[in-house]
């Protein structure tokens, strides 16, 4: 009950945004669903597309969304570039995406790796476990961000951690030398995208079994940090519009599978 009452509210509060904000979020192209929209429906899918994991907890709930998820259509690298194009289209200019980390709205023509450019981030830094960007994994749309690629190289491969100096041109995120801090708007969507990865890739189809740990400086294992830090933002920073339209487009449009913690963020701490 807990999980319907809380889609319920979401609903509500991201149909007041839409009124708000109607025509931005109108412009943006005809495979991209409104927010409020995206909202309405998701309970749907707790009697549809997880319907095997609705009432599980711990491991068996892990295993029962892991089920759920690997059941994706997969793109090439070089596809990554158009489909961020419309996953993280800015709201308010169609023209543009908005930047993970630094939150900047920027020209979508301006994508490649020259500084000014964006380019695309793995959130799960694609060292953890050595994916590289080979189809699967070094290709998921539900952790990939377009990004500043001088903000993108500052962050590097390192775990995600509170505190550290300001990243320049980071919007608010810190740095040190072992981890990275976004800024608050988008904390718990990182959180989200490390918890999704973790639960889609189990090492059973011939890829590294992907683990959230309490560490940082993971190198190349396979392993992201720090679990206490990421499910504190994940309580911090809610799904907001753009993370639920966002993946609503990756589920419709490219991948056909969703990431389970934007439609139930309390599976967090079920999880974990």
């Amino acid at each position: 009950m807990l999980a319907i009452r809380s889609h319920h509210r979401r609903a509500l509060a991201l149909a007041v945004v839409t009124l708000l904000i109607g025509p931005a979020l109108a412009a943006t192209p005809a495979t991209a669903t409104t927010a409020a929209t995206t909202a309405a429906t998701t309970t749907d899918y707790d009697s549809t597309y997880y319907k095997n994991a609705i009432g599980k907890s711990g491991t068996s709930l892990k295993s029962s969304l892991h089920t759920i998820i690997s059941s994706q259509t997969k793109i090439s690298y070089s596809a990554v570039w158009n489909a961020l194009m419309v996953t993280d289209q800015d709201p308010s200019n169609s023209s543009n995406v908005i930047l993970l980390y630094s939150g900047a709205s920027r020209s979508k023509s301006l994508n490649g790796g020259d500084v000014g450019d964006w380019n695309r981030e793995h959130v799960w830094a694609k060292s953890h476990g050595d994916f590289g960007t080979a189809t699967g994994p070094g290709t998921d749309l539900h952790h990939l961000r377009p990004e500043d690629v001088q903000v993108n190289s500052i962050r590097g491969n390192k775990d995600f951690d509170n505190g550290g100096s300001a990243v320049s041109a980071g919007g608010g995120s810190l740095t040190d030398s072992d981890s990275f801090e976004p800024r608050d708007a988008v904390k718990g969507d990182v959180a989200r995208m490390i918890f999704y990865m973790a639960v889609r890739y189990e090492g059973g189809d011939g890829w590294a079994d992907l683990e959230v740990n309490s560490s940082v400086n993971n190198g190349s294992n396979p392993y992201m940090g720090k679990l206490a830090v990421l499910k504190a933002w994940n309580e911090e920073d809610p799904p907001d519009a753009f993370e639920e339209r966002r993946n609503q487009v990756i589920h419709d449009t490219y991948q056909h599978n969703r990431n389970p913690f934007i439609d139930h963020p309390e599976w967090v701490e079920a999880i974990w």
